[in-house]
């Protein structure tokens, strides 16, 4: 369920004329009253299979939801065998080519590894995760992901079975 806090704050006298600041009020002392908001939720990823997972439009629907015009969004998945990427998202092959070199760098099968008890997948999907992010921090700014021109967000599922990820989307807002 989306919660939101609002978290008065006010600034120090002279930023009333800082185009960050655009959504403040200025009293007659100088001084602006902004309200910072801080946004909640978690997004239920479900996942067929390995690979990567894109949600950058689940991520984006929600700031909509929200009515986010500026600040920061934080994403955190809460999982020990899936990750958190930026990547590029406009050719397939370049999702294949990280996918490919994942399991290059981390293949199952060793015979080294000693975790298995949710099956092979289960010390690689630990490694894999380690070498990769479990949280992201992205700034908003004009109601937008503030994302280059070929990025997306990405759930990295390194379980070979489908699973329900979790991610926690937090927001603080100013406005």
């Amino acid at each position: 369920m989306p919660a939101v806090t609002h978290l008065p704050w006010r600034a120090v006298p002279g930023n009333c004329a800082s185009p960050l600041l655009k959504s403040a009020t200025c009293d007659r002392s100088g001084y602006n009253h902004l309200t910072m908001n801080w946004y909640k939720t978690s997004l239920e990823i479900s996942t067929r299979h390995k690979g990567l997972h894109d949600i950058t439009e689940i991520v984006r629907t929600q700031l909509r939801d929200w009515n986010v015009r500026e600040g920061m969004c934080f994403l955190f998945v809460q999982h020990t065998s899936a990750s958190l990427v930026l990547s590029e998202n406009w050719d397939p092959t370049a999702r294949a080519d990280l996918e490919t070199f994942m399991e290059r760098l981390v293949p199952e099968g060793n015979d080294w590894y000693t975790h298995d008890l949710e099956g092979a997948d289960d010390a690689t999907s630990h490694i894999r995760a380690m070498l990769t992010d479990t949280s992201l921090t992205i700034p908003v700014d004009d109601g937008n992901l503030s994302l280059g021109t070929w990025q997306g967000i990405y759930l990295f599922e390194h379980r070979s079975r489908p699973h329900r990820r979790s991610v926690l989307m937090r927001v603080l807002s100013m406005g």
